[in-house]
């Protein structure tokens, strides 16, 4: 599976959206992503459908939200109605996850479950034949800029393992939290198909040269 690159617009400059995703679509990005923080589920406020249907316009990309919210169920309708391609849920907010992931294909979105840094791939095996992506956290979520945790590593190979021996490698496995050039081979390498990355790729600097340095180090380090 070849490897997408989410720039995550949390990290992006918001007087500037719309142009920072038409930069990240011109320089290569494949998906943008769209962190959704409720300040319950997670310890951080930021946006809801409005700025999902904002960047819709502004990118022909997909978008890959991911709601870290509580009783997401309540608004899957409408992060699909602005724009969502995929929406990915967490496994530890939802606890009918199979009604949840069902509605998300129903109302024509792509689902994913993601996982917390403490949270075993293996609580996933039985919604595996359900889902089109699952998200590794590979920080704490809640804000961006944190940096990686090593041991999700391992976490990101036991689900690459568990995929292949059930004949699901076309199910996305992606990691979200600390990638950067260092961290981003070494997450491919493990099994990731997808990186989400916010301050690598809109902190400092070109977004276009951002995102081309995260492609070279795939290609020098994998």
């Amino acid at each position: 599976m070849a490897t997408h690159i989410a720039p995550s617009i949390l990290s992006a400059d918001f007087t500037r959206l719309g142009d920072q995703i038409a930069e990240a679509e011109a320089g290569g990005a494949d998906w943008i992503h769209v962190d959704v923080m409720d300040g319950h589920f997670v310890p951080n406020i930021t946006i809801g459908p409005l700025v999902v249907a904002a960047a819709k316009r502004a990118s022909r990309l997909p978008l890959d939200v991911h709601l870290m919210i509580e009783n997401p169920d309540r608004y899957l309708g409408d992060f699909i109605e602005a724009g969502a391609t995929w929406l990915t849920v967490h496994q530890e907010t939802c606890p009918h996850l199979h009604r949840t992931v069902q509605k998300i294909r129903e109302l024509g979105a792509r689902p994913g479950v993601a996982v917390n840094p403490s949270t075993p791939v293996e609580t996933l095996i039985d919604i595996l034949p359900f889902i089109d992506l699952v998200l590794v956290m590979t920080v704490n979520p809640g804000f961006g800029g944190q940096r990686f945790i090593e041991a999700c590593l391992a976490k990101v190979a036991r689900l690459s393992r568990q995929l292949e021996g059930r004949g699901l490698q076309h199910i996305a496995i992606e990691v979200d939290g600390g990638i950067d050039p260092t961290t981003a081979p070494r997450a491919v390498a493990a099994g990731a198909s997808v990186l989400v990355a916010g301050s690598a790729v809109f902190g400092q600097g070109s977004i276009t040269d951002n995102i081309g340095a995260i492609r070279r180090s795939l290609a020098i380090q994998v």
